[in-house]
């Protein structure tokens, strides 16, 4: 009799749901006036949007990542994609059609840290997340989803709500929306807003508050280069940022989202993953496109920043 082996998926600590883009980022010294033209200091083609980017950061930093994405087209770009996603043991198949062309994106960062971004987010793309196998969040301990990616981000929080999984939700500025604000958070255990200047400015901690009282247990408000208030029941804390020479702000937030992910899995106080977030964020900013760092690079720098509990 032969001796059979059954092989077996690993299951994914985190899953990361969202579209799936390549990004072409350019680091300038300015921009140039309208018609006329700018030197690139530096370029890189990174595999983005954020699910993806906190899956490639996390399966990096050894948490068993998957990332369930929208469909890429069978082409040149593509199939790069898949291969720098399988590089890094990403678990999941990105799915390849004809009958799609792979979407682009192209941000240009500049010294102030800020980053204009072009990206195409066709609704026929989007909409194959509607088909997107969910079957490797059995298992996992967190789902992470962009509200970028529109109502398709539901189907999967419902399904993550009835298996126990918490949420994770990068929920940016739609918390100023009271219709998203409901309907997207309901059941999240995580959110993320943003209020820098760039866009809507706001007091972190009413933003906080007005998030929390939707049911959400954690609340993390990032304020860009003034780092971080995080929320959850009567703890409230605020995290500085250290100062960094900034190359590329490009997935700043990604980075932040996903240092706060390994903090909690591992387990830690509020404290203790909002500093390593902040840290993480920090780091990434002072390189081109995103950049997973060394754990023990990030904790050393995240013990020395400056926190204020309120």
């Amino acid at each position: 009799m032969s001796d059979k082996r059954i092989e077996t998926v690993p299951v994914a600590e985190v899953v990361c749901f969202g579209m799936i883009i390549p990004a072409l980022v350019l680091v300038v010294d300015d921009f140039p006036q309208h018609n006329t033209g700018m030197s690139v200091r530096e370029s890189g083609e990174f595999v983005f949007d954020d699910a993806a980017i906190v899956a490639c950061l996390l399966q990096q930093w050894s948490v068993r990542s998957a990332l369930i994405g929208t469909t890429l087209g069978d082409d040149a770009t593509g199939r790069r994609m898949v291969d720098r996603l399988r590089e890094l043991g990403v678990l999941g198949e990105v799915r390849l059609s004809a009958d799609i062309t792979t979407p682009f994106e192209v941000d240009i960062s500049d010294p102030t840290g800020a980053r204009t971004y072009f990206w195409e987010r066709k609704p026929e793309v989007l909409a194959t997340l509607d088909t997107a196998d969910l079957s490797l969040l059995d298992g996992a301990r967190l789902l992470y989803v962009d509200w970028y990616d529109g109502e398709h981000i539901l189907r999967p929080v419902e399904k993550a709500i009835e298996q126990g999984i918490p949420v994770f939700l990068n929920l940016e500025y739609g918390h100023q929306d009271p219709d998203i604000l409901r309907r997207y958070t309901r059941g999240v255990s995580i959110c993320q807003v943003v209020t820098d200047a760039a866009q809507r400015e706001e007091h972190p901690e009413t933003v906080a508050r007005t998030v929390l009282e939707t049911g959400v247990e954690t609340v993390l408000v990032t304020m860009a280069g003034d780092g971080c208030f995080a929320m959850r029941g009567d703890e409230a804390l605020r995290v500085w940022s250290p100062k960094v020479t900034v190359v590329d702000g490009c997935a700043a937030g990604a980075t932040f989202s996903a240092g706060f992910a390994y903090g909690y899995l591992n387990g830690w106080s509020l404290e203790e993953a909002a500093r390593f977030a902040v840290a993480a964020a920090s780091l990434k900013c002072t390189v081109l496109g995103p950049r997973a760092f060394p754990v023990d690079d990030i904790g050393k720098l995240a013990s020395g920043l400056q926190v204020e509990h309120l």
